[in-house]
């Protein structure tokens, strides 16, 4: 029966494409009018030029037009004023401007998971991709945040692409499926102008990515680092102090070295290492192993630090593939493919923080 009532609770189950939760719990709906059969919905958007209204309009329509009774159905927008954001990020959770002083970690996420390496080219980033893809996988809520500001990759690798838009000069993450939250520097730059920044810049940077951004429900943040140990590690140490590290290396003795001092930095600061995962481990050909890169590097380390090893990912041209599409192999790949990277994530996940 078409009454406002049944209208509502189609409403209820619509989501906004962004923020993720119903428009009736946002606060989104204004008005609800029903004249024979006609009904027309008025929703109050976050900011004028949501990019994603013509997503609500299409959901609205689509849903409220499957009530008994509808003949057609009109989608009115406007914009919220300035109280109504407010009450919103009030209502998100998010109050005032804050610092990371103020700002209160555990309204972010359940755990915080830093992924580090001692040199580039190690594959760190690939790993960070999947693993989110991975964690999501298993029904967990992923934030990634691509603190890799001078060789930022992550929207590629996960294929996510645009610019974030903002309430109250709150980012709102951009989107990868629905469990996949990214924040990135490649999101604000020319990606073809160079980072020059020095340790303040870079500290006001990080700092923002924490304060200035509505992370949704997190279960896990993961921090994809710069290679080494400079000014961004060093803040995210001092910024959530909660943060667990974990160590990507390829098993060159090269690799295994500096990664080592990453771990040493780690304890200075108080960062608790959880593993160690050997990348590019070997090349698989015809079912014999080719250790290009050396053997039990990663192991190596995992015995020194004294934590595990949680997984040696071989050297594979679908795993470079799924990287330079956006689509990683943790959820795209082969069965087996995915079951590297979750075994990896169980792990995570069994772990006590």
């Amino acid at each position: 029966m078409l009454t406002k009532e049944a209208v509502m609770h189609i409403l209820s189950g619509i989501d906004d494409p962004e923020l993720k939760k119903p428009v009736t719990e946002l606060d989104m709906v204004k008005f609800v009018n029903i004249e024979e059969g006609n009904v027309t919905v008025g929703i109050t958007l976050t900011v004028p030029s949501c990019p994603l209204k013509g997503k609500i309009s299409e959901d609205i329509t689509k849903g409220v037009g499957l009530i008994p009774g509808v003949e057609s159905v009109k989608v009115e927008f406007d914009a919220m004023t300035d109280e109504q954001r407010e009450a919103l990020r009030q209502k998100l959770g998010y109050g005032a401007k804050e610092s990371l002083s103020t700002i209160d970690i555990g309204n972010i996420a359940r755990r915080f998971i830093a992924v580090a390496s001692g040199k580039g080219g190690v594959g760190k980033s690939t790993v960070t991709a999947n693993l989110a893809a991975a964690l999501a996988r298993l029904g967990r809520q992923v934030g990634v945040l691509d603190a890799d500001v001078y060789g930022f990759s992550i929207p590629h690798m996960l294929g996510v692409h645009g610019q974030p838009t903002a309430i109250d000069n709150k980012i709102v993450p951009l989107r990868k499926g629905d469990n996949i939250q990214v924040v990135s520097m490649g999101f604000f730059v020319n990606p073809d102008e160079p980072v020059i920044w020095r340790g303040p810049l870079l500290h006001k940077a990080i700092t923002q990515f924490l304060t200035d951004v509505m992370w949704i429900d997190l279960d896990y943040l993961l921090l994809d680092l710069p290679p080494g140990t400079g000014d961004v590690t060093i803040t995210i140490a001092q910024a959530i102090p909660a943060t667990e590290l974990l160590v990507v290396t390829t098993p060159q003795s090269a690799a295994t070295s500096v990664a080592g001092r990453v771990a040493k930095m780690a304890e200075k600061t108080k960062l608790k290492v959880i593993g160690v995962i050997e990348n590019m481990a070997y090349y698989e050909n015809k079912g014999e192993k080719d250790y290009i890169f050396g053997k039990d590097g990663g192991k190596n380390l995992a015995k020194h630090l004294n934590v595990p090893l949680l997984g040696e990912i071989p050297l594979m041209t679908s795993i470079r593939e799924g990287a330079d599409t956006g689509r990683p192999v943790a959820t795209d790949g082969t069965p087996e493919q995915v079951a590297l990277f979750e075994t990896i994530a169980q792990s995570i996940e069994q772990m006590n923080p």
